[in-house]
């Protein structure tokens, strides 16, 4: 079998899991999701085709516990709004360095009002994904909730680029930055 093919193999086959798992939660209109981009494909060029086929039942084993955790987390953040529990479980997680979840505990952060570490976070999950829309979207609320409204204009601006006007990440941050300056909100 080709690498090619095993990998469009596992690609459907974390699809329909992905497919048949029912949301623990709903999607949110500010751009939130329970579920993560998947990660990058790992090159197993090589290695035997028994090998490849346990690594790929491990890594579908391994996806399918991260997802239910990061839904988990995601859950703990939008339902019950504990941005301190959310926080363990994200770190927990053993993937800091992915966009969906450095974005998620920077979120946290912010929520808690540690606007400092929040930034190193939302700062983190650009560096793992330069065109994550959902973290152009927070870190701009972020910027005009410390007043740098022309950085959040750029935030604006780069979610223009990436998803187009009519996203909810667009819409959320533009609203945003009607609002007049100075008048205490969170986002």
């Amino acid at each position: 079998m080709t690498h090619l093919a095993i990998r469009l193999t596992t690609l459907a086959m974390f699809s329909v899991a992905v497919a048949a798992t029912p949301s623990l939660t709903p999607a949110y209109a500010a751009g939130g999701s329970d579920t993560p981009t998947p990660p990058p494909a790992t090159d197993t060029k090589g290695t035997k085709d028994k090998k490849k086929k346990s690594e790929t039942r491990n890594s579908n084993t391994e996806n399918a516990a991260f997802l239910a955790n990061y839904r988990a987390a995601y859950a703990t953040i939008y339902d019950k709004q504990d941005y301190t529990a959310a926080i363990t479980q994200l770190k927990a997680l053993g993937q800091g360095d992915r966009a969906d979840v450095a974005n998620l505990i920077g979120y946290s952060y912010r929520k808690l009002g540690d606007y400092k570490v929040s930034q190193i976070w939302y700062e983190r999950a650009l560096k793992a994904d330069p065109a994550h829309v959902r973290t152009w979207q927070y870190y701009g609320l972020w910027q005009v909730e410390q007043g740098n409204r022309d950085q959040a204009q750029y935030h604006l601006n780069k979610i223009a680029m990436l998803s187009g006007k009519d996203s909810a990440e667009y819409k959320s941050l533009a609203a945003a930055l009607e609002k007049a300056p100075g008048t205490g909100l969170t986002y």
